[in-house]
């Protein structure tokens, strides 16, 4: 009989606090932790003046040697500042203070640096305050890059509710996307036998569940809503971990989305300031489509994402249907390794209007 051979490594966080106030207990999360008395606090400059001194004071107190390093966007370039910063003065434990950016640069240099981290999320945009993944932006988009999965979160969800509401919509629709993902893979598995995880996948597919249930009861300004969206967040994030992979929280939902980022859109919408539509706002519009094309229930994400207040359709969304459409055509090229309903070669101009249309996107 052949040896067995087969290994898995999974790295899961050992403290996850959420709840009113939590910002207090960091020095009890570090003392529990023990993994040394230097610290580096990475932050933008919102969220240093909103959580980020306010750390630094505390663990100042606490005699630990706290320091904060600021940054000004989520690049490899300020990646390697992080880096240099924390060699220089030999820093033990790296704190992300802030939303997805701050954090997944502070996840990838803690990852080169073999360091830890705590996730300590400002606001709740995307799933990423908890997965092993850490998106940058390039020159040709948004590039994914292996990183480490937090050692502990401390999620304070009397701060994360002062973000804009946009914000933490955004983060459900990134969740909610998983429905899709999920698909995806299962069909991979079926056709090309790539390797699943049936417990991942449960995971991934609960934490967007939690979200469609509770759709009526998220709103604006409200602390329960963001205690029940990191929450979900979190578990996609640890569905990634179980993994191994993005599989479970990211499929041809996120191919769409990275190819509006690589197309490079968002138009003026009459009567509304432009703004750049996020990340999660993009996977939700596009799992509505996916979902489709895999004969699954795209209503029942459409109508969580209008009642969460998440685009459904290119309008809300803020991009031309004509982007929308190029987006679809082309989406199969942003991972072409990744198997999903896209195919190989993707969609004809007349079926991703057809998609588009029926799904009322466009």
């Amino acid at each position: 009989m052949e040896r067995f051979t087969k290994s898995k490594n999974m790295v899961f966080p050992r403290e996850i606090i959420i709840g009113h106030n939590t910002t207090s207990q960091i020095t009890d999360v570090c003392n529990r932790l023990g993994l040394g008395n230097s610290v580096l606090i990475v932050a933008d400059k919102t969220t240093k003046k909103l959580s980020g001194e306010d750390i630094r004071k505390i663990l100042s107190k606490a005699n630990y040697k706290a320091d904060i390093k600021m940054i000004s966007a989520p690049t490899l370039h300020e990646v390697n500042h992080v880096i240099k910063y924390a060699n220089r003065n030999h820093i033990d434990l790296f704190l992300g203070v802030g939303g997805g950016s701050v954090i997944d640069v502070t996840k990838l240099a803690a990852y080169e640096l073999s360091k830890p981290f705590i996730s300590i999320p400002t606001s709740a945009a995307h799933d990423g305050i908890a997965s092993p993944r850490a998106s940058l932006k390039h020159i040709k988009g948004v590039v994914s890059k292996t990183a480490v999965s937090p050692l502990a979160i401390l999620a304070d969800t009397k701060i994360i509710k002062k973000a804009p509401y946009r914000m933490l919509a955004s983060g459900c629709a990134d969740v909610i996307s998983n429905v899709s993902a999920v698909m995806d893979w299962e069909l991979a598995h079926r056709l090309k036998g790539e390797e699943f995880s049936s417990h991942a996948a449960v995971l991934s597919k609960s934490a967007a569940q939690i979200l469609m249930d509770s759709a009526d009861d998220i709103k604006p300004g409200s602390e329960e809503s963001a205690w029940t969206a990191v929450k979900a967040m979190i578990v996609s994030g640890v569905a990634m971990s179980v993994a191994g992979n993005t599989r479970p929280a990211s499929g041809s939902e996120h191919m769409f989305s990275h190819m509006l980022d690589h197309l490079g859109l968002g138009i003026m919408l009459k009567g509304r300031k432009h703004t750049k539509p996020m990340h999660g706002e993009q996977c939700g519009v596009g799992a509505i489509m996916m979902v489709y094309l895999h004969g699954g229930d795209w209503q029942s994400i459409r109508d969580a994402l209008k009642k969460i207040g998440a685009p459904t359709n290119s309008r809300e969304l803020g991009v031309s249907k004509k982007k929308v459409i190029e987006a679809l055509i082309r989406a199969h090229e942003i991972r072409p390794e990744r198997y999903t309903i896209l195919g190989e070669t993707g969609l004809t101009k007349d079926a991703a209007k057809k998609l588009a249309k029926i799904t009322g996107v466009i």
